[in-house]
C-alpha cells in the first residue's frame, strides 16, 4: 500500500531536529501561513521587512507563497501574484492569465514543492538535520528550491540536474547556497541520468536521503492545496458574472503544478486540465522522446505522482518557438516592436516575468483556446514558474548565434509563434488514452525504481488514494505546531 506521512516514526532523529532547530532559531511555517500569510505573527512579519527576498534567513521560510509583495527586500504579502495577457498579445478572444512565481525565495515556485518534501519528514523523524543531507534530483528549479530550504532548515544538501541546464542554475547552487552539485549527462529530457545517480548514491552513502520529485506526494500535495487555491483566489478576483474557468494549463514537469488541476476540479467540475510538453519529446502525446530546450519540464516518463485520470488533453509546443518569443519578450527592439502595434507598456514591462517553460504553457493555453473555440467568458490560467532573470545566458546564447535581435524578427516571431499557433499536435484524452499513459509508469517506476505493481494498480483503480495523498496537509500542520512548540521559539513571537 502506498504509504501516508501521519507520525512520528524516529524520536531521537525528531529530539535531533528540534535541536538543531533551537539552536539556529528555525521556525516552521504551517501550510495554512503559506496559503494565507496574513496568520503570519505580525513580529515575524515586522522582521521580513529587512530581509531580502533571496536572503539566507530562516525567516524567508515564511515567504515561501504566491502572495509575497513583488519587492526584492522587504516585502510583505498582498494578493496572489499574477498577470492577464490581452487579446493583442495572445490572438484569441479567451482570457488568458499567468500566476507569477518570480517572487518566491528562489525566483521559482519549486521552493513551496521541495517544502512539501521536506517539512513533513522533519516533523516526523524521518529526516535528522544533523546527521541526513537532503538530495534534490531535479531539471531545474526544484534542486535550487530544495538547496534553498535545506540551507534555511539547517541541513546538507545535494543537487543533481543534467550539465546541459542554464549556467545561472549552477552558479547560484554553488556559490551561494554550498549545495554538492552532482551534473549528469545530457539535457532537460534525461531524466533516467538523474534516477540512476540517485541509484548510485542510495547504494554508496547512507547518509542522504532522497527527495525524488517525481514521486514524492508531498510535492503533488503542496500544489493541491497551495497553487489550486491560489488559483481558485485569481478567479475570484477577474471573473464577471458571465465567465467560467474554462481551462488549467500545466507543463507535466513532476506531476506537481498539474495537481492543482485536481484541485480546481473540485470547485469548476467543467475544467478542462490541460497537459503540455515539448513536441521534440512528446511523451504523453505519442510515447516519443528527445532532447528539447524547455527547461524545468522533464519528460520520457510517466512521474508516479501524476494523476492521469484528471488529464483532459494533452499539447506539444515547439521549443524553437518558446526560444523565439523568449527574445521578443526580452529583447529591446521586441519591446519597441510590441508597442508599436498597440500593446500597453505595462504589459511589456511585465513580460520578463515569464520564463521559458511559462512561454510553453501560455502557448498551449492558446492552443486549447482556440481548440474549444473559446470566448471572452472563458477564462485560461496557467504558470509562469520562474522568470526570464533565470535565462539570461540563453538569451546571450541566442544572440551569439543568431545575430542581433532586430524589428524584422520580432514581427516574424510574433506572427509565426503566437498568433500562427495552431491546434496542430493536440490531443483530447478519452478514458483509455489515460490509461495507456498510466501504464507507461511500468517500465519507469516498476522496471527500473523498484516499486510494487500493486501500487501501480492502486493509483488506478483506487478512487479515494488522491483525495488521501493531496489532503494530509491538516495532519502536517498538526505535527508542524507540535515541532514549533517543543522548540519554543514562537513564544518570542507572540
Amino acid at each position: 500500500m502506498i504509504p501516508i506521512i501521519d507520525k512520528v516514526t524516529n524520536e531521537k532523529a525528531l529530539q535531533n531536529a528540534v535541536d538543531r532547530f533551537k539552536e539556529r532559531k528555525i521556525i516552521l511555517p504551517t501550510f495554512e501561513q503559506q496559503r494565507n500569510p496574513d496568520l503570519v505573527p505580525d513580529k515575524i512579519k515586522n522582521q521580513l521587512k529587512n530581509i531580502g527576498l533571496w536572503e539566507i534567513n530562516p525567516l524567508n521560510l515564511f515567504r515561501i507563497t504566491w502572495k509575497n509583495e513583488p519587492k526584492e527586500k522587504g516585502g510583505l504579502y498582498g494578493n496572489v501574484n499574477h498577470i492577464e495577457l490581452p487579446k493583442e498579445i495572445t490572438g484569441v478572444n479567451a482570457r488568458i492569465v499567468l500566476l507569477i512565481g518570480k517572487w518566491f525565495p528562489t525566483g521559482a515556485h519549486k521552493v513551496g514543492a521541495a517544502y512539501g518534501c521536506l517539512a513533513p519528514r522533519i516533523t516526523t523523524g524521518e529526516f535528522d538535520p544533523t546527521y541526513h543531507k537532503a538530495v534534490w534530483p531535479s531539471t531545474g528549479n526544484y534542486c535550487r528550491g530544495g538547496g534553498f530550504d535545506s540551507k534555511l532548515m539547517g541541513t546538507e544538501s545535494i543537487a543533481i540536474l543534467p550539465e546541459e541546464m542554464s549556467k545561472e542554475r549552477f552558479t547560484w547552487l554553488r556559490d551561494e547556497i554550498g549545495s554538492e552539485v552532482i551534473a549528469t549527462p545530457g539535457c532537460e529530457s534525461n531524466v533516467k541520468e538523474i534516477y540512476d545517480k540517485c541509484w548510485e548514491i542510495k547504494e554508496t552513502r547512507k547518509d542522504c536521503i532522497i527527495f525524488n520529485q517525481f514521486d514524492e506526494f508531498g510535492n503533488a500535495a503542496w500544489h493541491y492545496n497551495t497553487t489550486g487555491k491560489a488559483i481558485e483566489e485569481v478567479y475570484n478576483l477577474v471573473k464577471t458574472d458571465k465567465t467560467k474557468l474554462s481551462a488549467y494549463i500545466s507543463a507535466t514537469g513532476s506531476a506537481g503544478t498539474i495537481a492543482a488541476g485536481d484541485y480546481l476540479r473540485t470547485i469548476a467540475p467543467q475544467v478542462k486540465v490541460v497537459a503540455s510538453e515539448a513536441l521534440q519529446c512528446p511523451t504523453l502525446l505519442m510515447n516519443g522522446f528527445g532532447g528539447h530546450r524547455i527547461e524545468g519540464i522533464g519528460d520520457k516518463h510517466v512521474p508516479w505522482i501524476h494523476n492521469v485520470k484528471n488529464t483532459d488533453v494533452v499539447t506539444a509546443i515547439d521549443d524553437e518557438d518558446c526560444m523565439r518569443i523568449l527574445r521578443l519578450f526580452n529583447e529591446k527592439e521586441g519591446h519597441e516592436y510590441l508597442k508599436s502595434i498597440g500593446i500597453d507598456q505595462e504589459i511589456i514591462d511585465n513580460l520578463h516575468l515569464i520564463g521559458v517553460s511559462g512561454i510553453g504553457n501560455l502557448l498551449s493555453s492558446i492552443k486549447t483556446a482556440k481548440y474549444y473555440e473559446m470566448t471572452e467568458d472563458d477564462v485560461v490560467i496557467t504558470i509562469a514558474t520562474d522568470s526570464a532573470d533565470m535565462y539570461q545566458s540563453r538569451i546571450d546564447e541566442l544572440d551569439a548565434e543568431r545575430g542581433e535581435y532586430n524589428n524584422v524578427q520580432a514581427v516574424k516571431d510574433f506572427e509565426k509563434c503566437i498568433l500562427g499557433c495552431a491546434i496542430d499536435y493536440t490531443k483530447e484524452l478519452n478514458y483509455y488514452d489515460k490509461k495507456a499513459i498510466h501504464n507507461l509508469k511500468y517500465f519507469t517506476w516498476i522496471e527500473q525504481q523498484g516499486k510494487k505493481v500493486e501500487d501501480l494498480n492502486q493509483l488506478w483503480s483506487d478512487r479515494e488514494i488522491w483525495d488521501k495523498q493531496f489532503n494530509q496537509l491538516e495532519r502536517w500542520d498538526e505535527l508542524i505546531n507540535e515541532f514549533n512548540e517543543r522548540t519554543g521559539l514562537l513564544k518570542e513571537y507572540q
